[in-house]
């Protein structure tokens, strides 16, 4: 499968989590950065996409620390890309 094949799958897979938290969490995220992510970071998004909804949502809200086989840099990406420290506006 082509780049750009990925990249469609994992939008739609991004979107359609079965949780709207997730899918506003991903699916932002893989909107906004997904044609400038490399082909091992594609291989990171899938395999993050592959896991539990709960899981990965506890990471990305800091309810929980990622154990360090899913604490990869592209998860560090997605939490820094919706964490704020100040307004957005």
């Amino acid at each position: 499968m082509d780049d750009d094949m990925r990249r469609r799958r994992i939008r739609v897979r991004a979107w359609r989590r079965g949780m709207r938290e997730m899918d506003i969490l991903l699916g932002r995220f893989v909107d906004a950065r997904i044609e400038a992510l490399p082909a091992e970071a594609l291989d990171e998004l899938e395999t993050l996409l592959d896991l539990p909804d709960d899981a990965v949502y506890r990471w990305l809200s800091g309810a929980e620390p990622p154990p360090a086989e899913h604490d990869t840099p592209l998860l560090q990406q997605i939490i820094a890309f919706h964490h704020h420290d100040g307004p957005i506006h």
